[in-house]
């Protein structure tokens, strides 16, 4: 007998799209986030952006403070069903 479960997964760029258009409403800068991360190059928070990579756990929760939300107030999951 087989299950059917609904399994989240998250949408690299409409979670990219989502950290930007917060990050313009707070007023934060990529190059802000840069300095207070400490990433070595602003190219990392546009990646972001583009959805070629997202922020790790660590960088996701001072991400949130620094933008007064919550972690799922930045990422966008999409539902896939799957059969077990």
């Amino acid at each position: 007998m087989k299950t059917t479960y609904q399994k989240p997964v998250l949408d690299l760029t409409a979670t990219g799209a989502k950290i930007k258009s917060i990050m313009k409403l707070r007023g934060v800068s990529p190059r802000q986030v840069q300095i207070i991360l400490n990433f070595p190059f602003v190219q990392t928070i546009y990646n972001w952006f583009s959805g070629k990579n997202m922020p790790s756990i660590d960088n996701l929760i001072v991400l949130s403070e620094i933008l007064e939300v919550s972690i799922n107030d930045l990422l966008v999951t999409n539902t896939v069903e799957i059969e077990i």
